[in-house]
């Protein structure tokens, strides 16, 4: 239980800190409550689809609905996403003001949108039983759910359904799933296979994430289901289509990620020899760590160590040739992002640069002009949501610490060094510093913790010998 003062009163801080807006200017929240009533132009009517959402439990951003449907000789899957452009005036106040944001951060006391919420959370959102302007992808599969067609145009929806990821895990592990998400539990294990084969690499580190507990906050981590690793793979399947059809085009904006260099490589095979987890010499390091069982220490530590192999990431804007770097190695395929509009900037644009592609028009004006300035705009605002999303877990870490001083955890040693490592405590879920000579990288230990300060935001263990 924390007990150390209000958390909002500390989460303001970071909004201070960190100068959120508190606020949209009136002339883009004009802009914004205008466009709810605006027509959205001419478009396929397509509500007749039994579209579905699964998000966090209270989510009112949604960005993707889903429907999938087992064939004869393969699968369709339907993906709609949020339209953005049949709101956003381009040059507008409003886009002025999201391009200015970047994406939407998230504190947990609420989020700073990236839009209006009478968008985000309104008139664009994919609520259920509204129809609602979307973008539908319908990608037309293979039995090895490879897709051997892909559509993507302007449509109306309508969601049937909103599902959380608990609820929809439960519904696949009593058997009785809704039809239009039944196909995931096939179709989900056949991308994840793909990805394997293509050398994707996924790191499968605990997750924090912080809780009200009616007073105050606390960490938890949550596994992650099933389902949620079969959704994503419809929005990774979704952002590759889009950067192939950028790349057919020579135009567009590429979510990149330079391959892992030789040392990078070499030294995970080092860590991975001095835990004595097996290595294969023919596996790719991305099928080697999907193979770990996540839950071990061993595991933890070579999932840590393994963030070397995923540095660089950033944005590719090009026209008229292709770049040199077109992968992202975490994917192991071209990729882009065009499934989160609502929360993410770059989405709307890579979306409209989709759209005209297909369509076999020219790109406008507006669009050619804004494609280059996006990796800038997007890594400022990536950088800044990172910050804040460490600054408010070192806060609640030394919050739900502060009464322990001087009380001993055991941890898993994650990542060491001459004289500190980094460490993880189960309970309650802490990523921290530990102070220590070389200690054991994989293995369990006892700490002590010596500080934590919610002020400083700081928390420091040492190691017990």
């Amino acid at each position: 239980m924390i007990r150390t003062g209000r958390a909002d009163v500390a989460f303001d801080g970071i909004r201070t800190e960190f100068s959120l807006p508190s606020s949209f200017p009136p002339a883009a929240l004009a802009e914004a409550e205008s466009a709810v009533s605006r027509p959205v132009g001419d478009r396929q009517d397509l509500t007749s689809i039994p579209l579905v959402t699964i998000d966090p439990p209270g989510a009112k951003d949604l960005d993707q609905a889903l429907c999938l449907e087992r064939t004869a000789s393969g699968f369709v899957v339907h993906y709609a996403i949020a339209d953005l452009g049949a709101f956003v005036t381009p040059g507008g106040a409003l886009d002025e003001e999201v391009r200015r944001r970047g994406q939407t951060v998230y504190l947990p006391d609420g989020n700073v949108p990236l839009h209006p919420t009478v968008l985000s959370e309104g008139a664009a959102s994919l609520l259920p039983g509204v129809v609602r302007p979307a973008v539908l992808w319908t990608f037309t599969c293979s039995d090895e759910g490879v897709p051997t067609a892909v559509e993507v145009r302007r449509a109306l929806v309508r969601s049937q359904a909103q599902f959380d990821y608990a609820s929809v895990q439960k519904t696949f592990d009593e058997g009785n799933p809704h039809p239009s998400v039944a196909a995931l539990a096939e179709f989900g294990p056949l991308r994840r296979a793909l990805a394997r084969a293509r050398g994707a690499i996924e790191l499968q580190l605990p997750e924090q994430e912080i809780e009200s507990n009616g007073d105050g906050w606390k960490l938890v981590t949550r596994p992650r289901a099933l389902v949620d690793s079969w959704n994503a793979e419809i929005s990774l399947m979704t952002g590759m289509a889009a950067a192939s059809i950028m790349l057919e085009a020579q135009v567009g904006i590429l979510r990149t990620l330079p391959d892992p260099d030789a040392s990078a490589v070499s030294a995970l095979r080092k860590s991975a020899a001095a835990l004595k987890v097996p290595w294969p010499a023919d596996l790719s390091p991305g099928a080697f760590l999907a193979d770990l069982d996540a839950s071990t220490p061993e595991a933890l530590a070579l999932f840590t160590d393994a963030t070397r192999l995923l540095r660089g990431a950033g944005y590719t804007a090009f026209s008229g040739s292709v770049p040199e770097v077109v992968t992202h190695a975490g994917v192991a395929a071209p990729y882009t992002h065009v499934t989160a509009p609502l929360r993410r900037l770059v989405d709307r644009f890579a979306t409209e640069v989709c759209l005209a592609v297909t369509a076999g028009e020219d790109l406008p004006a507006w669009l050619s002009e804004a494609l280059p300035q996006l990796p800038s705009l997007m890594g400022s605002s990536d950088s800044l949501s990172a910050k804040v999303e460490r600054a408010a877990l070192d806060l609640v870490e030394a919050w739900v610490l502060a009464g322990k001083v001087g009380q001993e955890f055991e941890a898993v040693v994650l990542r060491s060094g001459d004289n500190e490592a980094e460490v993880f405590i189960a309970n309650p879920p802490v990523l921290a510093k530990c102070a220590g000579k070389r200690l054991p990288e994989g293995e369990r230990i006892r700490v002590r913790l010596e500080e934590a300060d919610p002020v400083e935001r700081r928390v420091r263990f040492t190691a017990k010998t």
